[in-house]
């Protein structure tokens, strides 16, 4: 089939605002939209920009605007998107070079809500790791499927809005931990997610759910969060 693929472009050390090029390519139903991108760097413009890595839907580099919608690159086939694709990097952060965007404000969000295990009691005498049933692992295993592509929190107008706002992905982080029976700061995080610009500003639009590669039920995370904040129970 033939594609058409109208992409985004911003060269910041010769455009003075972003404008769009297109390429028109063969290409097989089954392919992903990044192996066209592959091509178009490869064959037509080797200045064109844009993240990448595992090309396995793994490390969420590659996360960006497909017609309109948050997807992986790596996991878009290009009979489920069409003949017309149209290639733009996330919202809300800030365009370094064509797809690229400036992550920072995303990660200082993420490393807010501490994201890593805290435990500071004695490990068990007899050696052992710290144990937890079936069940208590199955109450945040969800969220722990979160590989920080993005495509959530720039799927939300409260992120839109004010960078400032925590985000769904630090949510789901905080969210992870704070379930984590074997942890012992869900207090603190708790406080982190209760102030101005965290679960206030979530609005329940369920755009994070829709657009999360990882098909992490977000917008039912966040309600956890704020039940617990409201409740203090974590069962």
């Amino acid at each position: 089939m033939q594609v058409t693929l109208k992409i985004f472009r911003f060269n910041p050390e010769k455009d003075r605002k972003f404008h769009y090029e297109t390429y028109t390519l063969e290409a097989e139903p089954t392919e992903r939209v990044l192996d066209l991108l592959e091509r178009v760097k490869g064959y037509h413009d080797g200045t064109f920009t844009f993240r990448r890595s595992c090309a396995h839907g793994v490390c969420g580099s590659d996360a960006m605007r497909i017609n309109g919608r948050n997807r992986l690159a790596c996991k878009t086939l290009v009979q489920d998107v069409g003949e017309r694709i149209t290639i733009e990097p996330l919202l809300g952060l800030r365009v370094i070079k064509d797809l690229v965007v400036d992550m920072e404000p995303f990660f200082e969000n993420y490393r807010k809500v501490l994201p890593y295990f805290i435990n500071e009691s004695p490990l068990p005498e007899d050696g052992r790791e710290r144990l937890q049933s079936p069940e208590e692992r199955a109450r945040f295993d969800d969220t722990t499927k979160c590989i920080l592509c993005a495509a959530c929190t720039t799927s939300c107008p409260s992120f839109w809005a004010s960078d400032d706002y925590l985000g769904p992905a630090a949510l789901v982080a905080a969210h992870r931990f704070i379930f984590d029976s074997r942890d012992e700061a869900a207090a603190q995080r708790l406080q982190i997610v209760a102030e101005t610009s965290g679960l206030a500003r979530c609005h329940t639009v369920f755009n994070c759910t829709m657009a999360c590669p990882r098909e992490i039920q977000i917008t039912k995370a966040i309600g956890e969060l704020k039940m617990a904040t409201i409740t203090g129970k974590l069962d």
